[in-house]
């Protein structure tokens, strides 16, 4: 018996599957036909549309086509799968068992700003999975996502980047609050907050690292700081989290990647001791350039409570100071251990003009205290089938003020966005591993495996993973040259050298340095001769 699997990518609130991310979802479904007898092939989406693969499939006997964006996002790695493309793909393979795992059987959105709207009526299909361990074994829920999770490891090595790739880990479901924010699909697509044990969730990156994954992302998580607090009372669970890293960290001792994504900003406020102790034990195991990811929303407070957004501005304050006193000490390469990332919707009900420049401001704010941004991810509302907010577009306008946002996002982008770059990755940091991306010119752009990792343009062909040095920054990415001998470096990446330019990197090439500063010399003696030569 064969099964293929597709995958499509996914992006939840909690979740990320988009190259180089590998999801939950497509190593539970692998794991489920593994342990019922089945062979299972892995294939991501773009391998389909670069490969022509759309009529491959009638040889396997069942066909699943994983896939569901659910908060809008732009995408470096992939494109996620299309209602168009599943219909094609269940068209031209009528044999096998068609199944639809992901929130995209639910309802798609081609982009934010819209409402996400359903289109399986219109696709020929058996069967859609929304909780696959269930699926797998309806009686057990941990001991089916447990016995799955470990069966499905080794489809990673059939990803077409492995091993350069790193996988979501599902460390809890659901949401501990128990009322929600209005456009929020977590709570519909998991009902219920429950962590998942530490031993299951170690065991399983176990697995996952003797097939030679070396990047984890405790990233299934809408709080990680609320890990264990269901065995708590509620509160923090310190312990929980010391297990969960001490754990993961001895039984992958040469990890390359241990980084994680949300956390509720108000939570840690308000169990601000706990939380504090948590976040320490997060630096303590964690890999420099982590983040945490905090559902802000919005800074307009009369926004915050119609839509039902946990807490207050003052509480966020509080968290993006905490994250920032704990977290900002930098490795030795000069990148910081843990920063927070900001996220913020535009086109929420109750939404104003003022709304946009509250935003900006309190951005500017942060800027001008000193306090760190890793992110600001900007997105406009997808409204989504079940949420509060979806029922209240029935009988509301509610849209994103395009002109605002564009204006607004411009603003962010040059006045925030690129001094916060260089005060976060200041000129002469070292990015370890930066796995080549695409290329534009002469330039190829490239990125480190992690959480929301930096786009790094290096003037220079190269097509293996390779640690480079910062030397100037974008808006939202930086520009930098390989860590490599200098007589290996091109005279593009010699030019770009702060102090160098052209007349000087010609130079350069002739062995001639008697035209560069003593920072300049001091620079190219740091980073690219050895220290027999320096």
């Amino acid at each position: 018996m064969r099964c293929a699997v597709i995958d499509g990518y996914v992006d939840e609130p909690a979740v990320l599957g988009v190259p180089p991310y590998i999801s939950t979802y497509v190593r539970y479904v692998a794991g489920a036909f593994l342990l019922r007898g089945y062979s299972v092939d892995y294939f991501t989406i773009d391998q389909v549309r670069t490969n022509d693969l759309w009529n491959a499939f009638s040889g396997y006997d069942v066909l699943v086509v994983v896939g569901g964006v659910t908060v809008p996002g732009r995408y470096v790695g992939g494109t996620p799968v299309s209602p168009q493309e599943v219909q094609k793909l269940f068209e031209l393979n009528r044999k096998p068992y068609r199944i639809i795992v992901g929130a995209i059987g639910r309802a798609h959105a081609g982009r934010g700003g819209s409402v996400a709207k359903s289109f399986t009526d219109k696709v020929e299909f058996e069967e859609f999975v929304e909780n696959i361990p269930l699926w797998f074994d309806e009686n057990d829920y941990f001991s089916s996502l447990r016995a799955i999770s470990l069966a499905g490891a080794e489809i990673v090595k059939q990803h077409p980047r492995f091993p350069n790739v790193i996988c979501e880990l599902e460390v809890s479901l659901g949401c501990e609050r128990r009322t929600f924010c209005t456009f929020c699909t977590e709570p519909i697509l998991h009902p219920r907050f429950f962590s998942r044990p530490v031993k299951d969730i170690v065991d399983e990156v176990n697995a996952l690292y003797k097939v030679g994954v070396r990047a984890f992302r405790l990233g299934r998580s809408a709080n990680i700081i609320a890990y264990g607090s269901d065995w708590n009372g509620g509160i923090p669970n310190v312990t929980a989290l010391e297990e969960l890293y001490t754990g993961i960290r001895e039984s992958c001792p040469e990890l390359h990647v241990l980084h994680t994504d949300n956390a509720n900003p108000v939570y840690i406020a308000k169990h601000l001791e706990l939380s504090a102790r948590i976040i320490e034990t997060i630096v303590k195991h964690n890999t420099s350039g982590d983040i945490l990811s905090f559902g802000v929303e919005s800074f307009d407070e009369t926004v915050r409570k119609k839509n039902n957004i946990d807490g207050g501005v003052s509480e966020v304050d509080l968290a993006v100071k905490i994250v920032n006193e704990i977290g900002s000490v930098r490795d030795k390469d000069g990148v910081p251990k843990l920063l927070p990332g900001i996220n913020l919707i535009f086109g929420l009900f109750g939404e104003t003009k003022k709304t946009y420049e509250t935003n900006y401001q309190k951005l500017l704010e942060y800027l001008n205290m000193g306090l760190l941004l890793r992110r600001i991810n900007l997105r406009q509302i997808m409204i989504f089938p079940g949420t509060p907010l979806y029922y209240l577009a029935q009988r509301k306008t509610i849209k994103v003020e395009k002109r605002l946002f564009e204006h607004y996002k411009h603003l962010i982008r040059t006045n925030v966005d690129n001094p916060m770059l260089k005060r976060v990755f200041p000129i002469g940091t070292v990015i370890r591993n930066v796995i080549p991306e695409y290329r534009e010119g002469r330039i190829t752009f490239g990125r480190p495996l992690g959480t929301y990792p930096i786009l790094v343009g290096v003037p220079a062909n190269f097509e293996k993973p390779v640690d480079v040095v910062i030397v100037d920054h974008g808006q939202r990415s930086v520009t930098a040259v390989r860590k490599a001998p200098l007589e290996e470096l091109t005279l593009e990446e010699l030019e770009s050298i702060p102090g160098i330019g052209k007349k000087n990197a010609l130079r350069i090439k002739m062995k001639d340095f008697s035209a560069l500063s003593d920072s300049t010399k001091e620079f190219i003696n740091k980073f690219f001769l050895p220290p027999s030569v320096r």
